[in-house]
């Protein structure tokens, strides 16, 4: 095990005037799991492909414990990598499958089965090992992947959006097999993913990218409660946040159409430190609650649609009110988005006034877009 280090790492695609990845400093612990996430082409996967060997790094280093990896052949590194696409022989067995690089690198036959039985045993294949992959699921497959990761009992584990070909319940279900195995291997893991719910489910800490460059690493929780920009609040979090961008009135009131949300005083003052009149404010489906259209301050809503989840439903809707008509441009997407229960779900064409939770607001500069602390 060891920790992994990106000091400065560049990679610069010939022909290309931008970096896939800029300048990335990031430090990931001994034995942690460590997601990358963000939209395509943010450049996750050119980072794990650095830091495996299979890409160059134009500028700074990496680090694997304390060896400098940069310029080091893949072979040499001591990592073990799993595919989106599995990469098995399809002409050998699973176990042989699961043992071909230990055979590779000369390990005695007695304990390539030792390794690969043990492998077997934590991943539940060991009456499979005898098939060929064809004979297999995808998830036991991927599962084979993982073991032919497990028996070199490398440093690091790297991880290429691994469960992108599962369907939807068996991600949820490896997922969950994944993130245990590492906790018990203990091995120091960094996973490539674009779904941010597998990011927030699986992760110690995830960081978000956004062409090339590092939004924010921290932990899901954090991550969702202190988004540190605009980017990372509209990326975490499902369904998105709702975000908009309101004036400032009378100085420590913020108001869009019908709606009307107070600043504590440190955002305020900080709006007012820039010279701006408008803040960007932000808030989550579940710091919506219903009140009575006669309140003060509340969000009229038309309600669009009604996603009903039994568990709980979600209300999507436009803001209403001639106010809200006149400036829809001003919300991110004309679309907002309240929790409701699902017994008392709205129907629609129905209009709800919400009104945001106290101390559930995230406010960011409307110049720079990052968080104001309140």
């Amino acid at each position: 095990m060891a920790t992994v280090t990106y000091d400065k790492a560049s990679r610069v695609y010939p022909g290309q005037d931008a970096p896939a990845v800029d300048s990335l400093d990031l430090q990931i612990e001994d034995g942690e799991f460590l997601v990358l996430v963000g939209p395509s082409g943010c450049g996750k996967s050119t980072s794990l492909r650095m830091l495996a060997g299979l890409e160059e790094v134009d500028g700074g280093s990496i680090r694997i414990g304390d060896r400098d990896v940069t310029h080091m052949p893949p072979k040499d590194r001591d990592i073990a990598m799993v595919f989106q696409n599995y990469a098995l022989y399809p002409h050998m067995t699973v176990a042989a499958n699961m043992g071909f690089a230990l055979k590779i690198a000369g390990v005695p036959k007695a304990d390539i089965q030792q390794r690969v039985m043990e492998a077997a045993k934590l991943l539940d294949l060991v009456e499979y090992l005898d098939r060929k992959p064809k004979a297999l699921s995808g998830g036991q497959r991927q599962r084979v992947a993982m073991g032919r990761a497990i028996v070199r009992e490398p440093q690091v584990f790297l991880m290429d959006e691994p469960l992108s070909n599962l369907d939807a319940k068996l991600r949820v279900s490896t997922r969950t097999q994944i993130a245990s195995l590492q906790r018990r291997l203990g091995i120091t893991t960094v996973y490539v993913t674009h779904d941010q719910i597998e990011a927030m489910t699986m992760g110690d800490r995830v960081c978000v990218l956004k062409d090339g460059h590092l939004q924010q690493v921290d932990t899901p929780l954090k991550l969702y409660d202190k988004p540190a920009n605009v980017f990372v609040a509209g990326f975490i979090g499902s369904p998105a946040m709702n975000i908009a961008t309101f004036d400032l009135v009378e100085g420590d009131r913020a108001q869009l159409g019908e709606a009307d949300v107070h600043l504590p005083p440190a955002v305020s003052s900080a709006v007012k430190a820039e010279g701006s009149d408008t803040v960007t404010v932000g808030f989550r489906p579940e710091s919506l609650v219903p009140v009575s259209s006669e309140d003060v301050g509340g969000i009229p809503v038309t309600v669009d649609l009604v996603e009903e989840l039994g568990s709980e439903a979600y209300v999507y809707g436009h803001p209403a009110g001639p106010k809200a008509e006149e400036q829809s441009d001003r919300m991110r997407s004309d679309t907002v988005i309240a929790r409701v229960e699902p017994r008392m779900a709205p129907h629609k064409g129905e209009k709800v006034t919400f009104t945001v939770k106290d101390g559930e607001s995230h406010f960011f500069s409307v110049k720079t877009g990052e968080r104001i602390e309140s």
